[in-house]
């Protein structure tokens, strides 16, 4: 496979260097803007809630502020709960859920929770449809010590202060065709592997923690989600995306080996939501119903317990 060309950039079996990194980004073009979409819904959830920058992300010439939205009147008493979306900024629903959830539902929890959303930590790769960031890297893989990632830096550095009273962290994605399509390609190229085709589960599936499963909580929240969306069924090898079943519509990853968003709080709680947007099941709307369905059950799941 090594000598087979399946990505435009880079040579077979040779990982990139800063020209194939250049030559990458340079053809990322803007297909959307986050100034459109997401900022002015910010400033109108400015009447209820408190809206905070947390950095800008520097890509010259392009900067993005980033924002949170937290609760008002803030308790250090009351158990508090983070959502995070855009991450992968291509994963529509991520952004969108983690807005309408804002919209529709994040004041009922008023008195009860503290909640801290960021709907959108990677800007550069939501106008793009990206995976990566500018730098050709994974912000979903670099939520570690000295992050290689603007975005997973400035998120970790706004959650620090608050890790203490984390119950909950719900990380909003999707699973789409173009996984399998475009961003599995680039990743084995970027990396000089060989690319092994996979399968895209159709359906709703969570991850869970391997270092820390919570098999009640993840089934409580996709009993919600089947309300509205249909399950990932697994695999002839009973596993989704190359990991094994462990329940329905339920994987397992080591989150903090990973570096992934879902373990930055340290909370007893943790879930990645991963929606499928290509199924001919599936709408727009219905994904970002999911992604707020799955939130919320997250939420009261943890409240109660």
């Amino acid at each position: 496979m090594n000598d087979t060309r399946f990505y435009p950039i880079g040579t077979p079996g040779q990982p990139w260097g800063a020209a194939e990194k250049a030559e990458w980004r340079a053809r990322q073009l803007p297909v959307r803007r986050y100034a459109d979409d997401v900022l002015p819904v910010l400033e109108r959830l400015r009447a209820g809630f408190e809206v905070v920058q947390y950095g800008t992300l520097e890509y010259a010439p392009d900067r993005y502020p980033l924002f949170a939205v937290r609760s008002r009147d803030w308790n250090p008493a009351l158990p508090s709960v983070l959502v995070t979306g855009g991450v992968h900024g291509y994963e529509t629903s991520g952004v969108e859920g983690a807005l309408q959830f804002l919209a529709t539902r994040a004041a009922d929890y008023a008195g009860r929770a503290n909640v801290l959303v960021a709907p959108c930590v990677s800007p550069w790769g939501y106008e793009r449809f990206q995976r990566w960031n500018a730098d050709a890297t994974d912000p979903n893989r670099s939520f570690v010590a000295n992050s290689p990632a603007q975005e997973s830096a400035a998120l970790m550095a706004l959650v620090a202060p608050l890790r203490d009273g984390m119950v909950l962290h719900i990380d909003l994605h999707e699973t789409t065709d173009s996984d399998e399509s475009e961003f599995r390609p680039a990743l084995a190229a970027r990396d000089g592997k060989p690319f092994a085709p996979g399968l895209i589960p159709d359906g709703f599936y969570l991850v869970d923690d391997t270092e820390n499963p919570q098999p009640a909580f993840q089934q409580a929240v996709n009993a919600a989600v089947e309300q509205v969306t249909h399950i990932a069924p697994a695999d002839d090898k009973n596993e989704i995306i190359g990991s094994p079943v462990v329940a329905p519509g339920v994987i397992e990853y080591p989150l903090k080996k990973l570096g992934l968003c879902a373990s930055i709080t340290g909370a007893r709680f943790t879930t990645t939501t991963e929606v499928y947007p290509d199924s001919p099941r599936a709408t727009p709307q219905r994904c970002n119903d999911a992604q707020v369905a799955a939130v919320c059950a997250a939420i009261d799941y943890a409240l109660a317990h």
